[in-house]
């Protein structure tokens, strides 16, 4: 009884740090794209003053890529400390496929916001990549930790 809890658990712990990963990805996107934001009419005044002293104070917005990093972080984090089911398709060049480009789409995306296009057209594109970026690198994750699993298993010392 105690270990089904424990393991109840630890997936609401890496629930979590994966909702808070998904949150840095919209924080990403409300503070770079805030002209869009501000265009369509979604800013909050009470958002932006509580994100203005949060980069005072640790300067996470100084750089596009330090909410990028943060995010990919927690991901790996909740990645790895799932469990999944066991799945005989997956592959090693598959998730190097996976992480390869899902990391160009996710970091590799900053120049998007600075094509001679509308604002507008710029956003959307540097959501796309960025939403299509990191679903690649949650897959990634998520099978990295399926095989790990699956082939420590098989280990001769935990039988």
């Amino acid at each position: 009884m105690q270990q089904e809890d424990d393991l109840r658990a630890l997936a609401k712990i890496m629930d979590f740090m994966r909702a808070v990963s998904i949150i840095l990805v919209v924080i990403n996107i409300y503070w770079f794209c805030y002209e869009t934001i501000q265009y369509w009419g979604i800013n909050i005044g009470v958002v932006d003053r509580i994100l203005m002293n949060f980069n005072r104070t640790t300067g996470l917005f100084n750089s596009i890529l330090w909410t990028k990093l943060f995010a990919v972080l927690l991901l790996s984090l909740s990645c790895l400390g799932t469990k999944g089911i066991k799945e005989e398709k997956i592959t090693w060049t598959k998730i190097w496929i996976f992480i390869v480009t899902g990391t160009i789409l996710f970091f590799l995306n900053w120049w998007i916001l600075k094509l001679p296009l509308p604002i507008i057209t710029n956003t959307i594109l540097y959501i796309f990549s960025l939403t299509i970026g990191y679903i690649l690198l949650f897959m990634a994750g998520l099978y990295t930790s399926r095989l790990l699993k699956n082939n420590l298993m098989d280990d001769v010392f935990n039988t």
